[in-house]
């Protein structure tokens, strides 16, 4: 299919990645991007620097429905990254929350029904669909929150879990979730669902709310305190940026056969890590310890997350993913080098 990617949110984290490797691969790729997020400029130049007249940037909100309809009717497949990601965002202007993720990714399908039904729409969620994990026993090992049912234990949350939204942001990256799986029933679009765990790596400008490793080891490398949110034994299964591309890239390869699926992304039980696990390793890289504080918890936060990632890696055929050891040290390695002139950012970090 002639026409170039469209890449929302494409000068993000996530997004600038996929966009290297799509032009890398001699596609052309349409960055639409408000560039709200602080920093994201840098990936945007990045891009630009390393792929040319491959790269043409849209400097547009996502909510813009006319300008994102008129990229859709020319594209060859659509990445949809744009969106906003913080929870405490969500509670303090929940109706901005809805308008970025349900009303833009709802335009999004219309436009793509309306003027492009052959055109492939793979959505980036969040494991927060699935709530709070409040349900489920955890027992305290090795600095970590283990679940006490052996299914989970062995392989994590699945994709039957039932959905439980929480927060604004839960509900709305839920609703925008649902949205797109059922345009792939209703109306028969091509549409595949991934719902990501924690996310890092190179070109990551981690915040409080969100990019928690990166911030994590912004502060810790700047001598910086690090706030958590909880006792810090709370899990999550953290995912290299790459592999993550990898499977982005193999979903629209075999979009006939995976539209209308939603899967489970991230690191899996091999690559899940306790807070104080990291900054465990963290303080490691760094030759010197980190400088913890505490604070309470926080709506939505859960005691542990890891994705059971059997379904993307059998369906999309996926290679095995990154060590969590290696993936970090590597990502210590680029910000070292990339932002040892930058400005330390003073807010706290959370997870």
């Amino acid at each position: 299919m002639s026409g170039p990617v469209l890449v929302t949110g494409g000068a993000g984290f996530i997004g600038s990645n996929l966009a290297d490797r799509l032009a890398g691969e001699g596609h052309d790729v349409v960055i639409y991007d408000a560039l709200a997020r602080a920093g994201v400029e840098r990936n945007l130049a990045w891009l630009r620097a390393r792929h040319g007249s491959r790269i043409r940037f849209v400097h547009a909100d996502i909510r813009d429905a006319a300008r994102l309809a008129d990229e859709v009717a020319s594209a060859a497949a659509v990445f949809h990254f744009a969106a906003q990601v913080a929870v405490t965002t969500s509670l303090d202007d929940p109706a901005d929350d809805f308008t970025t993720n349900i009303t833009a990714t709802f335009q999004l399908l219309e436009a793509i029904r309306t003027r492009a039904a052959h055109v492939p729409l793979i959505f980036a969620s969040t494991n927060k669909v699935y709530g709070d994990l409040a349900d489920l026993d955890f027992v305290l090992e090795d600095e970590a929150y283990r679940p006490v049912d052996p299914q989970v234990r062995a392989h994590g949350i699945g994709e039957a879990r039932p959905l439980d939204f929480h927060t604004p942001y839960g509900v709305s990256k839920g609703a925008a979730d649902q949205y797109v799986l059922d345009y792939a029933r209703s109306f028969g679009l091509k549409t595949c669902v991934f719902r990501m765990s924690c996310i890092y790596g190179q070109r990551q400008m981690g915040t409080e709310d969100q990019g928690w490793v990166a911030h994590f080891l912004i502060r810790a490398l700047n001598g910086e305190p690090i706030t958590l949110y909880g006792d810090g034994h709370q899990v999550r299964d953290v995912l290299d940026v790459r592999d993550a591309v990898n499977a982005y890239v193999a979903a629209w390869r075999r979009i006939d056969e995976v539209a209308g699926r939603a899967f489970n992304l991230g690191g899996g039980p091999d690559n899940a890590v306790s807070l104080r696990q990291l900054l465990a390793h963290i303080a490691t890289l760094t030759g010197r310890p980190v400088d913890v504080h505490y604070s309470g918890w926080r709506a939505g936060d859960q005691r542990y997350f890891v994705a059971d990632a059997r379904a993307a890696a059998a369906a999309l055929a996926l290679p095995d993913r990154r060590d969590w050891r290696e993936g970090v040290g590597a990502l210590a390695d680029w910000l070292q080098r990339e932002h040892a002139a930058a400005e330390t950012p003073t807010i706290e970090v959370a997870a």
